[in-house]
């Protein structure tokens, strides 16, 4: 346990972003199960979205949000076919 104010602050900041982090991420995983599962396009216009947020804040690199999309899109239409 921290012992300093500042450590003690510091871990509390932290508690609280690791919550909305991991509530970004699940969002993420969970709308491209979805999309694996129905394939359908409205699901995977709302899949990028929470994917270019997710980007947005840092939480995934860039090239991790960029296969994620192709590997969504390649669900897609797979589905179509």
């Amino acid at each position: 346990m921290p012992i300093l104010k500042n450590a003690k602050k510091a871990l509390r900041s932290s508690e609280r972003k690791r919550v909305v982090n991991r509530r970004v991420k699940t969002r993420v995983k969970t709308y491209l199960d979805k999309v694996k599962k129905s394939g359908d396009s409205a699901d995977i216009a709302t899949a990028y979205s929470a994917i270019d947020k997710a980007v947005k804040k840092n939480l995934i690199h860039p090239n991790k949000a960029a296969r994620l999309k192709s590997q969504a899109t390649k669900a897609v239409s797979a589905k179509t076919k």
